[in-house]
């Protein structure tokens, strides 16, 4: 079997575009030409790549073309970089939780931005979850709480992002005037990032609690999730990035029970590439800087 690196990018660029009109626009080639070359892909691959869906979506087999595309790019890059020509901006594809994206990851791509043509596109997802597009091809690197290594990728410990129980004062005074217990618990309204994010289940499961608890508000950005606790709507659990300040100065009181831990990875393809390397070292020299150990 033949794999056209033209054709693999045209497919890798589908997909990050969403629709074979945008992917055109971006390649200079009409939506036609588009259309041809992932035909002709398929056609020498023997199987269906892309569900011509809106948006587009890859189909199983797509993923290792996909995967192929990027590391074909990303070595030419470096390529090109060691023989002393001008470098071509590189696209990194990275996947990170929304509470990492928020506080402390994007220092460490700021300086590499400094001294080296390259972006980023990052994919925001629960560090549970953040592994599958590594899997899928989709990114390069990302930050998960997944310890084993995805196959075809390397893995190194990052730290432990510590959440505590926080809430307003005057919430608490209003729910729990006589602590956070388990009857009081379960009438109070929390805040929730979204329908995956387990973490208070977990606070609440280690004090003796069940189920989901009382009524809960969906927040899913984390900076309006730690806004959304300190105006009151709810309780929920905030990494020292976010509640420090609030905490010190009373806005925010903590409802006791002990902190989850929740520790962190960097895991990336094993592919050596000196710029997919420096990343690595960016993050995770920042990670084991600002993460509890």
């Amino acid at each position: 079997m033949h794999l056209s690196a033209e054709f693999a990018r045209t497919l890798a660029v589908v997909l990050d575009e969403g629709s074979l009109d945008a992917a055109a626009r971006r390649l200079h080639i009409t939506p036609s030409a588009v259309s041809q070359r992932i035909r002709a892909l398929e056609e020498q691959v023997g199987r269906v790549l892309l569900v011509r869906a809106r948006p587009v979506r890859p189909t199983d087999a797509a993923h290792a073309v996909v995967r192929y595309a990027r590391q074909l790019a990303l070595l030419e890059h470096d390529a090109v970089a060691e023989l002393g020509s001008e470098e071509d901006q590189v696209t990194i594809p990275l996947a990170v939780n929304a509470d990492s994206l928020a506080t402390w990851f994007l220092a460490p791509l700021a300086r590499l931005t400094a001294s080296r043509s390259v972006v980023f596109d990052l994919h925001r997802d629960d560090q549970d979850f953040t592994a599958a597009l590594l899997e899928a091809g989709t990114v390069m690197g990302a930050v998960t709480s997944r310890a084993d290594a995805v196959a075809g990728c390397r893995v190194v410990p990052l730290g432990v992002m510590r959440y505590e129980a926080v809430a307003t004062a005057s919430f608490v005074a209003r729910w729990f005037p006589d602590g956070a217990g388990t009857a009081s618990l379960a009438r109070a309204p929390r805040v929730d990032f979204d329908r995956r994010d387990d973490l208070q289940r977990q606070w609440l499961a280690d004090r003796g609690g069940g189920g989901d608890g009382g009524p809960r508000h969906f927040v899913p950005a984390s900076h309006d999730f730690a806004v959304a606790i300190g105006l009151g709507l709810g309780w929920g659990l905030l990494p020292g990035f976010q509640s420090a300040e609030a905490l010190a100065d009373g806005r925010l009181v903590r409802l006791g029970g002990a902190p989850v831990d929740v520790p962190l990875y960097w895991q990336q393809w094993n592919l050596r590439s000196p710029l997919l390397d420096a990343v690595a070292d960016e993050v995770v020299a920042e990670g084991r800087r600002v993460l509890a150990s």
